[in-house]
């Protein structure tokens, strides 16, 4: 059974940084691109980010130019890093890993799912 475990949530004041993690827990057969989402209650996920095994990445318009994602391939894990914060930023981010190689934006392609990391940010 494949699992993604996350780390790296936390409460943060505006304008700071978080870096999140996510492994995957075994290794596959291929090296899937990896994707990272979030949601807040009663909205729906939204994508943030995704990397494809080739290290071609894709962000949203919202956080394009703060925040990079990474991966070590060897470690089967990848790295979302979160700068200039804002308070909009608050949500549970969710790691997932996808169907194929690349850097998928639907949650669809998306075949396994961590248990989420709760990100707040404060004024």
């Amino acid at each position: 059974q494949v699992q993604l475990v996350e780390s790296g949530g936390g409460l943060v004041q505006a304008g700071g940084s978080l870096r999140l993690s996510c492994a995957i827990s075994e290794r596959t057969f291929t090296i899937p691109g990896m994707g990272w989402f979030r949601q807040v209650p009663g909205k729906e996920r939204e994508f943030v980010a995704a990397i494809g095994s080739d290290g071609w990445t894709t962000y949203a318009d919202s956080v394009k130019g703060r925040f990079t994602i990474s991966r070590d391939n060897a470690k089967n894990t990848a790295y979302p890093q979160m700068n200039s914060l804002k308070q909009e930023d608050t949500a549970k981010y969710y790691c997932a890993a996808g169907r194929g190689f690349y850097a998928y934006v639907s949650p669809d392609d998306y075949n396994y799912w961590g248990q989420g990391t709760q990100v707040t940010v404060s004024s």
